[in-house]
């Protein structure tokens, strides 16, 4: 009897058998699983790097508002927070100051890198309206989603990972 190990020819001259491999895991199936796909940055560490970011922009909006009317200091301020979030979270490190100094990131969840910037803009979008003016609820969205996404990151396709787990490559 021959050891199904060995790598002797089969009786037939042909290379043995290679070991059956498992079958990949259907999507529908890591759809019902209950855990995100990989880390993810705590609603704690992104709330964090929000109150950063927003003391970071409070500066120019009020200088803003301050020399111009009110209502054209609040458009300007519209501007810069799109222009901040979109230069910062669309660029290759994904991360805003409040995020760097929380040590978390924004990357595309399927293949991991940066979102770009017209992503980058689309996220920032759909926060300052969406998320932001329905009672908060899409922030708040992340506390029971599966792989831990907001709205803003859902219509993004992103995800925000803590940079320990996904480093930013320079």
């Amino acid at each position: 009897m021959s050891d199904p190990s060995s790598t002797q020819p089969t009786s037939q001259g042909g290379p043995p058998p290679q070991p059956q491999q498992a079958p990949p895991v259907p999507e529908a199936e890591l759809r019902g699983a209950s855990g995100p796909s990989g880390p993810r940055a705590s609603f704690w560490r992104r709330f964090g790097a929000s109150l950063v970011d927003a003391l970071v922009l409070a500066i120019p909006i009020i200088i803003l508002t301050v020399i111009t009317d009110s209502s054209l200091g609040s458009l300007l301020g519209i501007v810069v927070g799109l222009a901040y979030f979109t230069y910062f979270e669309g660029g290759p490190t994904g991360q805003t100051v409040g995020k760097k100094a929380l040590g978390i990131r924004v990357i595309d969840i399927n293949a991991g890198g940066s979102i770009g910037f017209g992503r980058a803009a689309l996220r920032y979008v759909v926060e300052a309206t969406f998320s932001t003016y329905i009672l908060l609820l899409g922030f708040l969205w992340m506390l029971w989603d599966r792989e831990k996404q907001t709205w803003h990151d859902k219509a993004a396709s992103s995800v925000v990972v803590p940079v320990e787990a996904y480093p930013v490559q320079t």
